[in-house]
This record gives structure tokens, C-alpha cells and sequence, in this order.
């Protein structure tokens, strides 16, 4: 059941987006998130369906550039893409929460760049 917008609690995807940060020290806080994106978005509105659609393709996105970073690091290239890897996760996790904080859906969910 879905809840109305204004009354819409924004906790459990607020939740994801620190976890995905904090991946970045503790590397299995992304799997819990994307877990608790899965289960979370079917009863979410609309607008909080769309940020749990985000977070769960910034976890898979960034899993793929990840592993190509790592398989392409044998060449020079590949440090440069798990760079990118690094700088394009931390945007789109401070995107997503300017969103949540304005409650309203990350403009463009289904992107592979910064959303």
C-alpha cells in the first residue's frame, strides 16, 4: 500500500545512500543497502520508488564500471576508470540525497551517468 506523498517516510532510502557512501570505507555496507533497496520499493510511493530504482542501478552500474577498472588495471587505463568509478558513485549519492531532501524523484533514474 502506498503511502501519500506528503506523509511519504524518507528514512529507510536516506539509509541506502549512507551505506553506499560508506561502502566507500566499508565495502559491505553497499550490499546491505541494495538489499534494503530491493525489499523496500514495492511499497514505496511513486517519487521513493523512483529513488530506490536509482540506488539499486548505482549499485549494478557501479559493480560493472568497477569490475572493468579492476580486469583493465593491468594496463594504466584501468586506474582511471575505477577513478571515475569513485568520483561518478559519490555524485550520484549526493544527488540522490539533495532529491530525498526536496522530496521530490531523481531526475533521470534509468541513466548510467550521474543521473
Amino acid at each position: 500500500m502506498n503511502q501519500p506523498e506528503e506523509q511519504a517516510d524518507t528514512t529507510m532510502p536516506m539509509v541506502v545512500y549512507v551505506l553506499y557512501l560508506a561502502s566507500l570505507l566499508i565495502g559491505i555496507t553497499a550490499l546491505v543497502g541494495v538489499i534494503i533497496a530491493y525489499v523496500n520499493r514495492s511499497s514505496a510511493p511513486e517519487w521513493l520508488e523512483q529513488h530506490y530504482r536509482f540506488q539499486i542501478r548505482t549499485f549494478w552500474i557501479g559493480l560493472l564500471y568497477a569490475f572493468v577498472g579492476a580486469v583493465t588495471s593491468v594496463i594504466l587505463i584501468g586506474w582511471l576508470i575505477l577513478l571515475f568509478t569513485l568520483v561518478w558513485f559519490i555524485i550520484r549519492c549526493v544527488k540522490g540525497m539533495m532529491f530525498l531532501n526536496k522530496r521530490e524523484a531523481p531526475t533521470d533514474p534509468a541513466s548510467w551517468m550521474f543521473g
